[in-house]
């Protein structure tokens, strides 16, 4: 959604809060029905981030920000294998409950949880060495994403990176589901948003092994065009 007016951007938001309201606390209902994916998912992300270590080696591996993180379950799988610790940023409350009391309960890596929509949340400078944000920003409108994608430059350490992994519609059109109030944008816009806030795509890679009748995944990973001013 592009430049909404703030009428029609609230209902925007209220109606997504609203719908994830009722999806259950389980890897089912974070992968929308189809949990048989989960394994390729992490598989194809695992992968991406190995690449992506051996082509930076200056990537820190200190602390990682795992955005839309749900209950946990890219932290628990994925994120706690690299980094030394994770924070979690996620508005429903009940999913973030979930990760607390059952899925990370053993974790000696989570760090903070910040329950809110991405819209709203503000990493600390210099914070971070990878933000990951995975099937989220469709969440958000064209215009807060851009202020968003801002923000985790800020955030990032100087040699971090931004981690998309992203739906992306392969006809060119954005897709408005009304069901959860989210919007499958084409990789080109994704991209460019990216370029708008300041960073330099430096990997791309294509989830492999999905059901052909779900959207097309890719993965990207950007790195601040001019690390130094942020």
């Amino acid at each position: 959604m592009s430049s909404e007016n703030s009428t029609s951007s609230c209902a925007f938001y209220d109606d997504a809060e609203k719908y994830w309201q009722h999806i259950s606390p389980t890897v089912s209902g974070m992968l929308g029905g189809h949990a048989d994916v989960h394994q390729v998912d992490i598989e194809g992300s695992n992968k991406f981030l190995t690449a992506l270590f051996r082509q930076r080696a200056n990537l820190g591996t200190e602390r990682a920000c795992d955005c839309g993180a749900g209950i946990g379950r890219i932290t628990k799988t994925l994120l706690q294998k690299y980094f030394s610790v994770i924070d979690l940023v996620e508005q429903n409350e009940a999913f973030l409950d979930e990760a607390r009391t059952n899925i990370l309960k053993d974790s000696t890596k989570v760090g903070q949880f910040f329950c809110t929509g991405l819209q709203n949340f503000t990493p600390e400078p210099k914070t971070y060495d990878v933000i990951w944000c995975q099937w989220v920003l469709g969440h958000l409108t064209d215009d807060d994403l851009l202020a968003f994608f801002t923000r985790c430059k800020t955030g990032l350490r100087g040699n971090g990176i931004l981690v998309v992994k992203e739906n992306v519609t392969s006809n060119g059109d954005v897709d408005f589901d009304q069901e959860d109030s989210s919007v499958t944008r084409p990789a080109k816009l994704l991209k460019e948003l990216i370029r708008k806030a300041g960073f330099n795509l430096i990997k791309e890679t294509k989830q492999r092994q999905f059901p052909s009748d779900l959207y097309p995944v890719y993965m990207y990973a950007a790195a601040p065009s001019n690390p130094h001013a942020s």
